[in-house]
């Protein structure tokens, strides 16, 4: 057999065009052997380590090894050395916090990370907020802006149907419910943006709405239309507005009537008093707190 017959590589049989035939050329034995060593460890690995699913679970494994109980270690091994001034902070006084150095840095790091973690998609990363999510850089609340109120208003939220003691106020809709005209929402609309010096304001309908906002607005808003906290009735004089301060917006606002709704945060398992004293200590903290 001549050399060049001996060295000739088979076909698969596979013929293109009536002459391009595909060659059976063997894999390289490094990749073969690389490849017989991924099945072996695969092998290896299904009988040592948590591997197949089961209806009740997975199998574990020789090695009985788990990260998820891992992971599940070092946060209880976090906790414990933790449990003691996280006590503290479930039971401290938030009007004397500050007081307490050690406490007060820890209670800030915690709750910026609550925050982040469960706040900031509304509030924004850098709680500035968002069109309908309050600003919590300023100095503009609507429930107030005592740490104490702040707390209260994490752990019981706004307008939700979860908890009986949720900050509750409603707005009514003086458009959808046939309360005002057309001529009469507007005339309002011309008068609330008025009152914090807005641009293209029209005098005489902003004169006609003065008496519609006393007849309608006054009773939440104020006979000044400053606000009722007690109501979390806003103030319209701020020129700080939660929607938007255009006439569409707020004529939307006066026909409809917002209903924005915060989750009550102590009805949630992850949040106990701890971490809600601390989300309210780092709120506070950011520059609008009263």
């Amino acid at each position: 057999m001549s050399k060049k017959a001996k060295n000739q590589v088979g076909t698969t049989g596979h013929v293109w065009d009536g002459d391009l035939e595909e060659l059976n050329n063997p894999l390289p034995r490094w990749w073969l052997w690389i490849f017989y060593a991924t099945i072996v460890f695969a092998i290896g690995y299904t009988i040592l380590y948590p591997a197949w699913p089961l209806p009740g679970g997975e199998t574990p494994g020789l090695l009985h090894k788990s990260t998820r109980a891992d992971v599940a270690a070092e946060i209880a091994r976090f906790k414990a050395m933790n449990a003691e001034i996280e006590a503290k902070l479930a039971s401290a006084d938030l009007t004397t916090i500050k007081d307490d150095p050690e406490l007060y840095s820890y209670a800030l790091q915690s709750g910026a990370a609550t925050f982040a973690t469960y706040c900031s998609q509304c509030h924004g990363s850098g709680a500035a907020g968002a069109k309908g999510y309050p600003n919590l850089l300023d100095n503009d609340w609507l429930w107030g802006g005592t740490i104490e109120d702040v707390a209260y208003t994490i752990r019981h939220g706004v307008r939700n149907n979860d908890d009986e003691d949720a900050r509750y106020s409603q707005m009514p809709a003086f458009g959808k419910d046939e309360i005002l005209s057309e001529e009469e929402i507007d005339q309002v609309v011309n008068y609330v943006r008025s009152l914090s010096g807005l641009p293209d304001v029209d005098p005489a309908l902003a004169e006609a709405g003065a008496t519609v906002f006393a007849d309608n607005c006054a009773a939440c808003h104020g006979e000044d239309g400053k606000g009722d906290r007690a109501q979390g009735a806003p103030n319209l004089t701020d020129a700080i507005w939660l929607y938007g301060s255009d006439f569409d917006t707020i004529k939307h606002n006066v026909e409809n009537g917002p209903f924005g709704v915060m989750p009550a945060w102590g009805m949630n398992p992850n949040f106990d008093d701890a971490r809600i004293n601390a989300v309210a200590a780092y709120v506070h903290s950011l520059g609008g707190g009263e």
